[in-house]
């Protein structure tokens, strides 16, 4: 009862006793690093076929993805073979950092090939003699990495998308949904952001949340709705590093959401304009995150008390 998967189907069963069914497409990000065989120093950018040290800033730059041409075909002919459902790789904003995109689909289908993928980036990686990390913030000068996380609710016996109303505007399910997520992110922040090391990057003004906010494709909000036509309406979650467990994280965010939807929770006001204006409300640290979510009754009794318990328990140790 306390394994990650299983705190998943844990979430996942509460939706279908509503007659709801969510879908989610995780956004993975990671670097190529040099090998380093003493973890005492700081990790290097790998070079690409280029030989040249890559400089930063180059955010979806085809020549810069394409000097690592030959680690992406071996990552996506792996992936081909054991029919992980990956979408589009892009350039990120640090040197040697890649990004994946998931097809939209069912949580613990996706959480099991985030699992896998994981594990087959590091292969990949390895076999042109460098190392792939997802650790949150690996260079102390350099974005972080991030797994954003974008999530919906259908209705499980009309397919629809409940996020939609009939008049094609946000529902109240949507807002209610916002409004749990609001609610009780910083609680399951343990779940985003389960590392010391995590909380390195949800600092200001550096593509990583510092607060609650929600905006219309607004990526200075941790809670960004991005402009869709309604069928495809949906919220990403922006708090999640690229070191969590796709489990937990999945089951976390969804959690809130639902609660929401079950306490009818109401959002704020959508920001406009950077969100980095407003106070940094997130826990600081994994301790103060942790003490939040054992203070969360709600969030506690929809994960699990004995798997909080232990979840505790191990992060405290």
């Amino acid at each position: 009862t306390i394994s990650p998967r299983h705190v998943l189907k844990r979430v996942l069963a509460l939706y279908k006793e509503k007659g709801w069914r969510p879908i989610v497409a995780p956004e993975l990000e990671f670097y190529l690093v040099k090998r380093n065989p003493d973890s005492d120093y700081p990790l290097e950018a790998a070079v690409g076929r280029s030989g040249r040290k890559e400089p930063g800033g180059q955010a979806y730059g085809i020549d810069a993805a394409n000097d690592f041409d030959p680690v992406v075909e071996d990552i996506y002919d792996y992936c081909e073979a054991q029919e992980l459902d990956v979408d589009t790789l892009s350039h990120e904003s640090g040197p040697a950092q890649l990004e994946i995109n998931f097809n939209h689909g069912d949580p613990l289908e996706l959480a099991d090939q985030v699992f896998i993928f994981k594990r087959t980036v590091r292969q990949a990686a390895l076999k042109h003699d460098m190392f792939a990390t997802f650790m949150a913030k690996p260079h102390a000068d350099e974005p972080g990495s991030s797994m954003h996380l974008h999530q919906s609710v259908l209705d499980a016996r009309t397919g629809k998308n409940i996020f939609v109303g009939k008049d094609g505007k946000f529902s109240k399910m949507f807002h209610h949904h916002i409004g749990g997520l609001q609610r009780y992110i910083a609680a399951a922040l343990p779940l985003f952001a389960p590392n010391v090391n995590s909380y390195r990057r949800l600092v200001p003004e550096s593509d990583a949340p510092t607060n609650v906010h929600w905006g219309i494709d607004n990526r200075t909000v941790p809670l960004r709705v991005p402009s869709s036509d309604p069928a495809n309406t949906r919220i990403e979650n922006r708090i999640t590093g690229a070191d969590a467990n796709p489990y937990l994280a999945f089951a976390a965010s969804l959690a809130c959401g639902y609660l929401g939807m079950v306490e009818r929770l109401k959002p704020s006001e959508p920001v406009t304009g950077s969100a980095y204006r407003f106070a940094h409300t997130l826990p600081i640290s994994l301790d103060e995150a942790l003490d939040k979510l054992n203070y969360s009754k709600p969030l506690k009794q929809v994960l699990g008390e004995k798997f909080v318990e232990a979840y505790q328990d191990v992060k405290f140790e």
